[in-house]
């Protein structure tokens, strides 16, 4: 199968898989894929046999050239995403934080803001496409208000950390990844300068909570410092951003393939908790990761070895049949009024995402504002294009009519 048709569709490899004793091995990943919702399970929660080290492995490197520009940054420094115990907890910490229950909470009046200012901008149009209108826009300033960058700031270092994943997982020219690693460069700079001035100057924000987890003490930052602090804010600015456009593009796809899933939510809004989670187990946003074998393993019957990959999938665990009781067939239908179980679409275990109640309360705002300012909401075309690859699941292009 071509990469490319795959990323767009990986649903019918994940359903053979599934259905396939053992593992399967897919060249696409050149990894083997784990498919089952426990055996999933079994490897998140198990890092000392199962490594996140390279769980973000790049489809394209970089030409000389733009590593050439890219050695001018801040970056190239381990992030939480790829780190493994201790190290894990210690980058991990300043996000748990920065992110609690109580963070979010006190962030929503902001999303609710920003939500209502976006929709209502267009709301007279009578047509608009989401995901440059809306479910790329919202995230990226709410993250950005959240890490503490001032709004002018925030459209570039929201910008850079995109061309991070462009970069990596996007065929380019050669003078495409020179001006794209020349965009992260000077998102890194813009970092390097907010981790200054917080040394200088802390405030409340998370920011501060990864310059004072990162670098203890009152003294002015190290080089080693500043990179490991640009890098990981970096990663975080990318991850709360790309995840919660992707949730806001298939959550609005699904509910409008199906008019009779939108007609219900806006009978009944209580269940826009149950569409999110819905929308999670059908379209996990990111599809899954990477885990390096550390030593020799059986998982599902198929022996592994260190040194060995698999592709851990969130998104195939969320269609296993097995994971119901009743044995649900129905697995591969998006459903807002089925009974809800425990998705693993954010993850499992230690390397849970800690944004998760941050993407689903963006989510919850918009359907709510969704549901009351545009019930007659429709797809314009049903031809959607999803993008090619398993980082972000979520339409290339939704326009919508009303």
């Amino acid at each position: 199968m071509n990469p490319q048709a795959f990323y767009r569709d990986p649903y019918p490899v994940y359903t053979e898989a599934r259905r396939t004793q053992g593992l399967t091995f897919v060249p696409e990943l050149d990894a083997w894929l784990v498919s089952r919702r426990e055996d999933v399970r079994e490897v998140l929660g198990d890092p000392e046999r199962f490594s996140s080290a390279g769980a973000l492995r790049p489809d394209h490197l970089p030409s000389k050239a733009a590593l050439s520009v890219l050695s001018q940054g801040f970056g190239g420094v381990r992030t939480v995403l790829g780190a493994d115990g201790d190290a894990h907890r210690r980058l991990r910490r300043p996000l748990s934080r920065g992110l609690s229950s109580a963070k979010v909470a006190a962030a929503l009046p902001f999303v609710t803001e920003r939500a209502e200012a976006l929709i209502g901008s267009f709301a007279g149009d009578g047509q608009v496409e989401w995901m440059a209108a809306y479910a790329r826009p919202l995230p990226a300033a709410v993250i950005g208000h959240l890490v503490g960058l001032d709004p002018a700031d925030a459209p570039g270092a929201i910008r850079g950390a995109q061309g991070a994943e462009t970069l990596v997982f996007t065929e380019l020219t050669e003078a495409e990844q020179v001006e794209v690693a020349e965009e992260i460069v000077d998102m890194q700079r813009l970092l390097d300068g907010y981790a200054r001035a917080r040394r200088a100057a802390p405030r409340d924000d998370l920011f501060t909570e990864m310059v004072r987890d990162l670098a203890p003490g009152s003294d002015d930052l190290t080089l080693d410092q500043r990179k490991e602090i640009v890098s990981n804010v970096q990663n975080l600015l990318l991850a709360g951003h790309l995840t919660t456009t992707a949730l806001l593009g298939t959550v609005v796809l699904n509910l409008l393939r199906d008019r009779r899933q939108w007609e219900l939510l806006c009978e009944q809004p209580r269940l826009i908790g149950a569409a999110i989670e819905e929308a999670l187990r059908f379209e996990a946003p990111v599809q899954g990761f990477r885990r390096t074998v550390t030593t020799t393993v059986t998982l599902s019957g198929t022996e592994l070895h260190e040194g060995d990959v698999v592709f851990v999938s969130f998104a195939s665990a969320g269609r296993d049949a097995d994971v119901r009781a009743d044995g649900d067939v129905r697995a591969d239908e998006f459903d807002i009024g089925r009974d809800a179980f425990r998705h693993l679409s954010f993850g499992h275990g230690p390397h849970g995402c800690p944004g998760s109640q941050l993407a689903k309360e963006q989510v919850r705002i918009s359907l709510e504002i969704l549901i009351r300012e545009l019930p007659g909401l429709r797809l314009a075309d049903t031809d959607i294009t999803m993008a090619p690859t398993l980082i972000h699941r979520s339409p290339e292009a939704l326009l919508l009519t009303w």
